[in-house]
């Protein structure tokens, strides 16, 4: 490894913060730039697997997770009422001590997060990002929104979905594409008997709820809607509740019933997104959802993006040469980052279609063991 080497992690969500943060350990110089001057993560609760919890033992963070989120194990699939269809396993690949999967408020796990970066040799700039990126022969030249600039060994795009260094590099990537299907996320007081992850599968609807602390829980609902509607927040509460109550399970009727603006309700139509090999171009190179955006089908967004992280920093961490790196690093990652998206688009479709709920279940029983392999 070249310890003098100078790396720029353009985005501070997970991918980037875990980028930084192993990059910086591995003794490599990096700055890393995010937009948002207030560093905020917004959103309701997350789901993870132990593959997430996996890098986060090797973080040496996963004892900060125990403190704030929630562990468990296994995944039932239930069907409109509360019977049980089939329990699907979770793997403990984290440890035997650690569950096989686990949920947190996404600012909690933001937090622990930037908190460990922050205590790294990182060198972080908040409200700022790149205003234009120009690549030599062995260096990136980078100017910044406040007319300052630097120049850097490789740069690393983790912008997310709408990633602005995909559109400097790629400009003619796909754009992210309206699945068909919304999501409704709410964080409610955690049902005494809900100890692990529960989806109840409806017609045209799927709701699940995870412990994301000792307390609280995270529902959420996939809703099957032909046209990416706007939906005003000040109708948020009524809409979620007569979906739920379209459910005949009583733990979801009382949900309903309880329901309030006290409950955090975010609404957001699904989008996903694949960039077709490669994935890099020069020295300049894209994670996480600025390359492989998916819906939440398989609750993995955030975790094949920390993966990318941890893979890139591995492969750097074994060659000086970047352009050996990045293509080892995208050939360890394309395949397993293909399936996460591709299959939680056969998810989708199977529920927007009404197809067989045994597919649905041998879809996510067959991804749930493969994301258990080691990266």
């Amino acid at each position: 490894m070249n310890s003098n080497m100078k790396v720029l992690v353009i985005g501070g969500g997970f991918a980037g913060m875990t980028a930084a943060l192993q990059l910086s350990r591995q003794g490599f110089e990096v700055d890393l730039v995010e937009i948002d001057a207030g560093w905020r993560s917004y959103g309701a609760g997350i789901s993870l697997h132990g593959s997430t919890l996996r890098v986060l033992r090797d973080l040496g963070l996963i004892d900060r997770f125990l403190e704030e989120g929630f562990v468990s194990d296994g995944v039932n699939l239930r069907g409109p009422d509360d019977s049980v269809l089939v329990t699907l396993p979770t793997p403990r690949v984290a440890g035997a001590d650690i569950p096989g999967g686990g949920g947190i408020m996404r600012p909690a796990l933001a937090k622990i997060l930037s908190e460990a970066v922050r205590a790294s040799t990182t060198k972080v700039r908040l409200g700022m990002t790149f205003s234009e990126i120009v690549q030599g022969d062995d260096r990136v030249h980078v100017t910044f929104g406040d007319g300052s600039s630097d120049t850097y060994d490789l740069v690393v795009g983790a912008d997310g979905l709408y990633s602005a260094v995909r559109r400097n590099i790629f400009p003619e990537a796909p754009k992210p594409r309206f699945i068909g299907q919304s999501v409704w996320r709410a964080v409610l007081p955690r049902p005494e008997s809900i100890d692990t992850v529960n989806m109840w599968m409806g017609p045209n609807l799927k709701v699940g709820l995870n412990g994301v602390n000792k307390d609280q829980a995270y529902l959420f609902l996939t809703e099957d809607r032909p046209t990416n509607d706007f939906v005003a927040p000040e109708a948020l509460v009524e809409n979620l509740r007569s979906l739920l109550e379209r459910f005949s399970s009583p733990i979801i009727r009382r949900i309903a019933s309880e329901l309030s603006a006290e409950h955090q309700i975010i609404y957001r139509p699904l989008e996903q997104m694949l960039l077709p090999r490669p994935w890099f171009k020069g020295r300049v190179v894209l994670i996480g959802d600025a390359v492989h955006a998916t819906t939440p089908h398989l609750a993995a967004g955030a975790c094949i993006g920390i993966e990318d992280a941890m893979v890139l920093a591995e492969e750097l961490g074994q060659t000086g040469d970047v352009g050996s790196a990045l293509a080892a690093f995208e050939a360890r990652r394309w395949e397993r980052c293909r399936m996460v998206v591709e299959n939680s688009g056969q998810l989708a479709d199977i529920e927007i279609n009404g197809g067989s709920r045994d597919a649905h279940a041998a879809i996510m029983k067959a991804s749930m063991k493969t994301l258990a392999e080691a990266i």
